[in-house]
Parts: C-alpha cells; structure tokens; sequence
C-alpha cells in the first residue's frame, strides 16, 4: 500500500532504527516507547490487520522472529511481553499487521 507508513518503513523510505530486517519482516524500535524496550516486528507484506491473516505461515514469521530477537537480547531473564492490536477498537493506530516485543518493565502481577 503505497501511503502506509509501515510499508515505507520497511521499503527504507523512512528512517528507523531497525533492530533486524530481512525480505520478510522488520524489526525496529518504536517511536512512542511504553517500555525501556519496545521493539515493533512486521511482516514487508502490506496485511491490514490480525483479522486478515489467511496464511498461518505470518504467525510464524512474526512470533518466531520475534522470539528469536528477544532471546538474542537476553530478555528472556527478566521477561517481555508480546501484543497484537486489532482493529481501532482494539487499539490499532497504523493499519499494517505489527507485534509489540514489550519489556525492561512489570507487566505482571503484583503490580509495580
């Protein structure tokens, strides 16, 4: 899609700090962090959302690299946090499928 910026991203058009990047997917670091890492893993391939998916074979691209990139910065220690936002209701603000590899922060129980 050629006003996506997540497409532009992954294309080089604009900058980022890429943390990995391949034919397939790119991993780089978000613009509005919400924890000391917050990394986003995309496919190249233009899908709007989770909803889209028809391939199962996304789902492994994705999970998997992003599993390997927390693992290669040793976050497994202290624990991360992957999400997928879906839609506007669920929080979705760039319409291109992305995962949020979450972590250096409690997310868990007890709080704080």
């Amino acid at each position: 899609m050629s006003d996506c910026v997540f497409c532009k991203i992954a294309k080089g058009e604009i900058p980022v700090d890429f943390v990995y990047r391949d034919d397939a997917v790119v991993v780089f670091r978000d613009a509005s962090p919400q924890a000391p890492t917050h990394l986003l893993v995309l496919p190249v391939q233009h899908i709007v959302s989770a909803a889209e998916v028809n391939d199962p074979s996304v789902w492994t691209l994705i999970m998997g690299r992003a599993v390997e990139i927390a693992r290669g910065l040793g976050l497994e220690k202290e624990g991360f946090r992957m999400v997928i936002n879906t839609g506007v209701q669920g929080g979705q603000t760039v319409p291109h499928l992305h995962l949020h590899l979450l972590s250096g922060r409690n997310f868990g129980w007890p709080p704080g």
